[in-house]
Formats: C-alpha cells, structure tokens, sequence
C-alpha cells in the first residue's frame, strides 16, 4: 500500500545576526544552511496494517506524513501510496487517504456536525447508500448521535476528535493517517478513541499509520513500530520483539502479612542475578529482575516460603523506557 523508498527531505535555513547591523547584513547576505528533516528513510506498509511511527520532537514524523499526502515534495528518493506518487498527483492522493490532526480540525467551525459531514459527503462524491450505511457505523461505534446536531465549535474535545475521525473516513480511504489522535483526551476518551479505530481497521482493512507520544496508544493499535531519531529510522519492526529484546526487566510486587526482614538473605538466594535489585516498605516489596535470568516462580516460592504472601503483581517494562533506552543506545540490533 506504502512504498518509501530512500526519501530525504532538506530544509534551507538562513541564519541572521543580531541586531539592526545583523538585521541589514542578513537581508543581503544571510548565512545558508541545509536542515536534514528526513535522511533517506525505506519502508514498506502492507494494506491494513496499523504502524506505530514515534519519535521526538524534532525526528521527522510530520515532514514524513506531509510527504506521504503530497503536501511536501521529497528532496530525494520515491514515494508510492496505493500506487500513486502524494506530490505529483495531490488530487488523486487525497481521494485515497483520511488525515486527522490532533490539534487541527477539518470540520467547519460554526455549522452543526451534521452539515459537515453532508458538506464532505459532496466533497468527496460519496453516493446516498454509502453515506447512510458509514454513518450509521459511525454512530454506532463513535456514538456520533449524542451531538451530531450540535454545533463544531460548542464540542468537548473528545466528541471533536470522533468526529474528525468519522470525517477522515467517511470517503472510506485506503490510508488514514493519525497525528496524535489522542492528545488532550482524558483516560475514558482514550480507551473510546482506540477501540473505535481498532474496529474501523477490521471493518474497512483501512491502513492506518499512528504518529503519538502516547506508548499506551502504540501498544494498544500497533503490532509493529519506527522509531525515528534525527531524519533516520532506528528501528522498524515487530513490537513483541523489541520489548523481548529490551524489557528485560521485569517487576515483581507483593504484599505481606508481615514485614519484610530477609533484605541480605534473599539478595544471597539470587546472587547470580546480578540485575536484580529489591525494596521494600514494611510490608510492600518491589523485586526488579532480568527475566532471562531469573524465573517468577523461583522469587515467589522463595517469599511464600519465607512469609505469607497476601497479594502479588507482575509488570513488564513499560513501553515508554524501552524507546528511552533505545534512543541513548542510538543504535538497534533486533
């Protein structure tokens, strides 16, 4: 569905002195420089997949997603979406692609929900049966009818963002791509959000590529990851396997019926572990261990036999360390 093959992208930046001296000397000869916003990046996206693309500030992320709907011409390299090339055919593009932006909107402001959508159902040429049956999945899954008459710029953030979603689908594209769909919204709305389109992606096989910095939603949506540090892909794969690979650690937390008083004997017990690390708190205990090396039922027949044991809890690494570590790493090997 995706072909990217060794795209860059350059930005001319022109840098100027200070003051009014700096100022005149800028504006006839300010100091050139090339900006790498995106340095000769390859992948390719199969049809239906949902792709997590993350990075910091700064990565790249959105001059790659500008590129892929045409708004940006590449400095280098090709890009084919469904067989289109986005900067040389925009019109034909932007039939095949739904865009949301966390902080933008594509809804008109003043006019009631339902008249946009009537307005982009002409936009896009969408017939009355296809416009009838996509509503009133939307409005099944996004429950668009709590609101649908109420004007755009009276909605919570959470009913505009599912809407936005409803509008970016509503010509049924073979290519959504999401810019931080989640931002702002509080717990109950996330969980919405990402079931929402979770089942849109069954329901239409619709390619969706996420572009957050919310890990809950990479690790709720995608089976595969980018990471992108400084115009460049640091790791494009399989999302198990990288937190196979980096979330060694895992957390084991237990209560006791009584307090904890072996700190030296078990650190003794599992002395191989040299990742092992333990905390407690009277009767809490937090034990972090390498899973590679030390198995949950060894730390737990090790407390229940020492104490009784009235609750217990296991935690993997969270997504967010994981990316953490791989960009001082700056380099993976998966």
């Amino acid at each position: 569905m995706i072909q990217v093959s060794h795209v860059s992208k350059d930005f001319i930046k022109y840098e100027k002195g200070k003051g009014l001296k700096g100022l005149i000397q800028g504006f006839f000869n300010a100091k050139k420089t090339i900006y790498h916003a995106v340095s000769d990046i390859s992948f390719e996206i199969q049809k239906g997949e949902m792709v997590g693309y993350i990075g910091a500030n700064g990565a790249g992320k959105s001059t790659t997603i500008k590129m892929l709907t045409g708004i940006l011409t590449p400095t280098g390299g090709e890009i084919k979406v469904n067989g289109i090339v986005p900067h040389q055919d925009r019109k034909a593009n932007a039939k095949t692609i739904g865009v949301v932006f966390g902080q933008r909107t594509q809804l008109w402001w003043d006019l009631p929900l339902v008249e946009s959508f009537s307005v982009l159902k002409e936009i896009y040429q969408v017939s009355d049966d296809d416009f009838n049956e996509r509503m009133a999945f939307f409005n099944d899954v996004l429950h668009l009818n709590e609101f649908i008459s109420s004007p755009v710029r009276t909605l919570s953030l959470g009913q505009r963002m599912r809407a936005d979603i409803a509008a970016s689908l509503l010509h049924n594209p073979q290519v959504l791509y999401l810019d931080e769909p989640t931002i702002g919204l509080d717990v109950q709305a996330k969980q919405a959000m990402r079931l929402a389109i979770k089942k849109m992606n069954e329901t239409f096989k619709t390619t969706v590529i996420l572009t957050t910095h919310d890990m809950d939603d990479i690790e709720d949506l995608c089976s595969r990851i980018m990471i992108l540090d400084h115009g460049k892909i640091i790791y494009d794969g399989n999302l198990q396997k990288i937190k196979d690979t980096y979330g060694i650690i895992k957390t084991l937390t237990l209560t006791l019926s009584t307090p904890f008083e072996h700190h030296a004997e078990f650190i003794t017990s599992f002395s191989s572990d040299h990742d092992i690390t333990i905390e407690s708190n009277l009767t809490q205990v937090c034990i972090k261990f390498n899973k590679h090396h030390t198995k949950v039922s060894q730390l737990t027949a090790w407390m229940m036999h020492h104490y009784e044991v009235l609750d217990m809890s296991i935690a993997d690494t969270d997504i967010e360390d994981i990316v953490a570590s791989i960009y001082e790493a700056k380099v993976v090997n998966v």
